[in-house]
């Protein structure tokens, strides 16, 4: 299955859990994606997922100078962040509990 469309729907809500557990710079965001499982994440995707839902309010910014590069631009999840993040989680929870539902239920499932 090509999970690219899939993961378009539901970046938002990936980025925002990484960043609910620990702030991250945007290429340690995208390694902790693909160290999720979802290893089809283009950096590209992620970089201008976090800079729209930084201008969004869902995220705050701050610089850490790095002694071996260039400085590192880290993100942290704000209120209106996490109340995205729960809302999200629900939708995501009742969305796959529908399909999962439905495959389980569909002619020629296994079971």
């Amino acid at each position: 299955m090509d999970t690219t469309q899939l993961l378009k729907g539901v970046l938002d809500l990936a980025v925002l859990a990484v960043v609910d557990d620990e702030d991250g710079y945007g290429y340690d965001v995208v390694r902790r994606l693909r160290t999720a499982g979802l290893g089809d994440v283009g950096d590209a995707s992620v970089y201008g997922t976090l800079r729209r839902l930084y201008s969004a309010g869902a995220l705050t910014s701050y610089v850490v100078p790095s002694e071996s590069g260039p400085h590192r631009k880290y993100y942290g999840i704000t209120a209106t962040g996490k109340a995205q993040l729960k809302r999200q989680r629900e939708d995501w929870d009742a969305f796959a509990t529908s399909v999962t539902t439905l495959l389980s239920n569909a002619t020629g499932a296994t079971r």
